[in-house]
């Protein structure tokens, strides 16, 4: 199948199922679902363009795995702090700035949609390439797994420490969260590089950059650390400004130790 083609049935099914989500959102009061289904309706584009790419089967199968387990993960993930949870705070802000306007928020659902058939274009480049070399193919599974066993990590960690009614309010500061503020948004960004390796051969191997690169642009200025941030330091204060100063904000190193923080120990 041509690939724009393929693209365009893609936003179609993304479209109609932000429309869900939007209207699931309406009935429960948390615009939290349209993560979980940025990150399914994106790892289900990958199955998608896999089936009916024209490339080697190899790097289409690689691609329907890899792309597809990764959404899976980060749906399932998301699906269940959403599910057990009050809208998170970032969207609660939004929705009390839009003051609740269904039509904004109608259209932040399919501007996520969009966004879906954005981030797929490296999924399209892999679906095309008519090679198998074995040795791009190894290294685009190893940063794969490195990638999604770190997110998985970090993710689980924030998650136990966010699970106990003493750590309320405080920020954590253990694990890989001691050596980057967002150790789950590095991983993400390194999951990308992924298919670059895996799209090398692929006439169209260009486009696969532009995974790492929108993601970047995402998480560094845009939707990611930004709206976490800000939510941070109105829930946190003084205590998330001090872990600003000590620790990296997204690429892990090792910590810097001030004056107050060496004071209150």
């Amino acid at each position: 199948m041509n690939p724009w083609v393929a693209l365009l049935f893609l936003w179609l099914f993304a479209a109609a199922m932000m429309t869900a989500g939007w209207q699931w959102q309406r009935r429960h009061t948390n615009t939290g679902i349209v993560d979980v289904l940025w990150a399914a309706g994106l790892g289900g584009g990958a199955v998608w363009l896999a089936i009916v790419g024209e490339g080697a089967i190899a790097p289409r199968v690689l691609l329907a795995a890899c792309g597809g387990l990764w959404g899976a993960r980060l749906a399932r993930h998301l699906w269940r702090r959403v599910r057990h949870a009050a809208e998170d705070g970032r969207y609660a802000q939004m929705r009390a700035h839009w003051q609740d306007d269904q039509r904004k928020l109608f259209a932040f659902f399919q501007f996520q949609a969009a966004l879906i058939v954005l981030f797929a274009l490296p999924f399209v480049a892999v679906a095309r390439n008519p090679a198998q070399s074995p040795g791009w193919l190894f290294a685009g599974a190893a940063i794969w797994l490195v990638s999604v066993l770190g997110e998985s990590l970090a993710d689980r960690q924030l998650a136990r420490f966010r699970a106990r009614p003493a750590n309320h309010g405080k920020t954590f500061r253990a694990g890989l969260w001691r050596w980057s503020r967002h150790p789950n948004y590095f991983f993400e960004w390194l999951h990308w590089f992924a298919y670059v390796c895996v799209a090398v051969d692929s006439p169209i191997g260009w486009l696969a950059w532009s995974g790492p690169l929108l993601m970047y642009v995402f998480l560094r200025w845009i939707s990611g650390i930004p709206w976490t941030e800000a939510q941070a330091l109105r829930t946190r204060g003084d205590d998330y400004r001090a872990y600003q100063r000590d620790t990296p904000m997204l690429f892990p190193w090792f910590p810097r130790h001030s004056r107050k923080t060496r004071s209150k120990a």
